[in-house]
């Protein structure tokens, strides 16, 4: 298989800042010797996505979408590139930044995919929801903003870019590992009608459950997948090269082992690993983290 590595260091969205670099962290850590250890050809994108540094940007007069101009540009030139890599057939793994980017991932997806009828579904594996809207987000931040954006609910700025309308059903989107979610958010993820696996849920009935009932949603739903993966789903304490940790997360058994059964299903097209910042990290081991879980859902198994 073609693996199209897609360097995105978008890092307007969120409070802190570094995971800019965390393409780059993530390229040191051994992706592309990994990936094509496991048989797979890489194709590095060599577009240049000319990302100013978000210090010399303008914020923009909404307060409910900070960066808004900077972020929009970017995803849309983002969606392009992951349209193309998509409709050949091949599949985009693309590397944030911060989490705003999957607007720009979905974008391209849906063009891809709605052209042939195919049913799209999002694994978002996240500490956070990222369902709010400019109207109920408490800072501002548009990568708390983005899935909801891209299932078409918020400024239209976001939900209709690259082309109109929402990019993917909520009712096709399946959380794993929430544990940090804002009222508004909330209440607008349970009107959405998304389904969300938090990690009281897998304390309760325990992963390897959760992880069969992940697996039935998306086949009883879906054609094809694509796998969000926020690096902040770990527990600080395992990933601490992120920007807005919370305790309580996975462990990096679970992370692993719901990509090994993710790829079991043959619906896995396209992946996005986000969040990874080297400022906070600690010898790469965040970084490092990222490419085992790449290395699984491209078919590395244990045995």
């Amino acid at each position: 298989m073609n693996v199209h590595v897609i360097e995105m260091p978008l890092d307007f969205g969120g409070r802190r800042h570094g995971s800019d670099m965390g393409p780059s962290a993530v390229r040191l850590a051994g992706l592309r010797t990994k990936i094509e250890s496991l048989g797979h050809s890489v194709i590095r994108c060599e577009k240049d996505f000319n990302i100013q540094p978000q210090e010399y940007a303008d914020i923009g007069d909404n307060p409910g979408a900070k960066y808004l101009g900077p972020i929009s540009d970017a995803c849309e030139r983002l969606a392009e590139e992951v349209f193309s890599v998509a409709h050949q057939g091949d599949f985009p793994l693309v590397l944030g930044g911060d989490h705003s980017i999957v607007l720009g991932t979905l974008a391209g997806l849906d063009a891809a995919y709605s052209k042939s009828s195919l049913r799209l579904g999002v694994l978002y594996v996240d500490a956070h929801g990222d369902f709010n809207t400019a109207d109920t987000t408490l800072t501002g931040n548009i990568h708390g903003e983005c899935l909801a954006a891209s299932a078409g609910y918020g400024i239209p700025e976001l939900v209709n870019l690259h082309h109109e309308g929402r990019k993917v059903d909520p009712q096709n989107i399946c959380y794993v590992g929430v544990r940090d979610l804002d009222p508004g958010e909330k209440r607008l993820m349970h009107e959405a009608g998304v389904t969300v696996f938090t990690v009281s849920d897998i304390d309760r009935m325990g992963f390897s459950d959760i992880v069969k009932k992940v697996k039935l949603f998306f086949k009883t739903k879906c054609d094809v997948v694509h796998i969000s993966f926020d690096m902040d789903a770990f527990d600080p304490s395992l990933a601490p090269g992120t920007g807005v940790p919370v305790p309580g997360g996975l462990n990096y058994r679970e992370g692993l082992l719901l990509m090994e059964e993710m790829a079991s299903l043959n619906m896995v097209r396209s992946m996005e690993i986000v969040e990874v910042n080297p400022i906070l990290d600690v010898r790469n081991q965040t970084a490092a983290m990222a490419v085992s879980l790449a290395s699984r859902i491209l078919g590395e198994r244990l045995f």
